[in-house]
């Protein structure tokens, strides 16, 4: 079988707000327009952030950018990264490049209509509308690349003598190869994790120097000890990756989270701090420190420290709090404070506000169709906040069957009990938490 071009997709990931009234789910918009017209194209699509670790532009990403017979490149939040790849494409390419963005949703930082973009339409829900015209606006446009005379390049259009690039048909080869063999690699690396840690170490010690593997591949190694809670593989296994990519956020993060559940929360301290120091606060960030904090509470209540488990009560409250409201979208630091907080006075007289806007917070999300586990065990959370078992009962189900991780259950048990044990011991609420808590833990 004849082999197709390629296409590569610049675009954001996940839900973004573009400006406009709603946010968009990026997600959504390559899977059921952009991807779907790649595909009637005749094409072979791949998705930039697919190769993306933490925002980073390695190696792989210029190959795809210059070797990618096509590109599509979505306009629309003016993100940063689609810019700075599409200004690499136009350097690179004369033709073939095909240019989007949604309508009404916020004014990109130049007029581009001299560069021909296709516009298109968001819903209601974040993701594309009157999806049939747009697919088959894209295969024309697509279709036209192919035999266009024409140079969508500014810089070739503008400038004359500047030379198009001839590539090898050699290289191109050898670029095919190496996206199918991450894409190979992703595969077994899913497989090895059903397995256990001994499966994907041998994964590991199969690649040979990880300084040289792709982005993509390593953070999906590093996620997998995560998943298996292989805590000092992950630590193990930062120093030996490219530079550049230890200092992303993404790792940093993750990096600091396995010193931390490996028992050092001083190392993870340093690591978290210096992170928020030099790119300001996150809610992710924010969220691991808390959980540092929240160990040491654990830690010091144990060994009947009493003076020192307030101290460390209190601040794991103001960093979660801090997490919530750098990004008051992320409901994971504002539920862990506002089960801190009543596990340090239930009837402090924050609670109620921050309760309806975690809540809130959690059911946007829900309702943008990009959910996943924490958000139905935060509902959880809450609904034994509010002592309310049927609900509890309801989103406990729901928390279950959206279960990724061995350990994500455990934590939420964890969190239960913190709750289970600020109740007095003759308390009516504790048998239903206690089930709870055992079936989380029985998973």
């Amino acid at each position: 079988m004849a082999r197709k071009p390629l296409c590569f997709v610049l675009m954001p990931f996940g839900t973004k707000s573009a400006g406009g009234e709603k946010p968009i789910n990026f997600d959504a918009v390559y899977d059921e327009f952009i991807k779907p017209a790649i595909e009637e194209a005749g094409l072979d699509p791949i998705r930039a952030d697919e190769e993306q670790a933490g925002g980073i532009i390695h190696k792989p990403m210029f190959e795809r950018l210059v070797l990618c017979e096509y590109a599509i490149a979505d306009l629309t939040t003016a993100n940063a990264n689609v810019f700075y790849e599409l200004g690499v494409r136009h350097a690179a390419k004369p033709r073939t490049t095909v240019l989007l963005f949604a309508k009404d949703q916020g004014r990109l930082p130049f007029d581009v209509a001299p560069l021909r973009a296709m516009p298109y339409s968001i819903g209601a829900s974040g993701g594309p509308i009157d999806k049939t015209k747009s697919i088959e606006a894209l295969v024309a446009r697509l279709k036209a690349a192919r035999t266009a005379v024409d140079k969508d390049s500014p810089l070739f259009q503008l400038i004359d003598e500047y030379p198009e690039t001839k590539i090898a048909h050699e290289k191109t080869d050898i670029f095919r190869e190496q996206v199918a063999y991450g894409e190979e690699l992703k595969t077994k690396l899913r497989a090895a994790r059903k397995e256990g840690r001994d499966a994907v170490y041998a994964i590991e010690e199969s690649l040979g120097s990880l300084e040289d593997e792709e982005a993509g591949v390593i953070v999906d190694l590093f996620i997998s000890y995560r998943s298996l809670e292989a805590w000092a593989d992950m630590v193990r296994m930062f120093s030996k990756v490219d530079a550049t990519l230890r200092n992303t956020i993404l790792l940093r993060e993750q990096y600091a989270l396995a010193f931390n559940r490996n028992g050092d929360g001083e190392e993870a301290q340093k690591i978290l701090e210096q992170l928020i120091h030099e790119r300001g606060p996150s809610s992710e960030t924010y969220g691991i420190l808390g959980r540092v904090y929240k160990d040491r509470w654990l830690k010091a209540k144990e060994e009947g420290k009493t003076g020192k488990a307030k101290g460390h009560l209190r601040q794991a409250i103001e960093t979660y709090l801090k997490g919530f409201e750098a990004d008051w979208r992320d409901a994971y630091p504002g539920i862990n404070a506002l089960t801190l907080i009543h596990a340090q006075d239930h009837a402090d007289p924050r609670i109620p506000e921050l309760r309806s806007v975690v809540e809130y917070a959690v059911r946007r999300k829900i309702a943008s169709g990009i959910s996943d586990y924490w958000d139905y065990a935060s509902l959880l959370e809450l609904a034994v906040l509010a002592k309310d078992p049927v609900s509890s009962e309801t989103h406990l189900g729901d928390a279950l069957s959206h279960i990724r991780e061995g350990w994500e259950p455990k934590t939420t048990a964890k969190n239960l009990s913190v709750l289970l044990e600020a109740l007095p011991a003759d308390s009516n609420d504790r048998r239903w938490i206690e089930n709870i808590i055992n079936e989380l833990l029985g998973t």
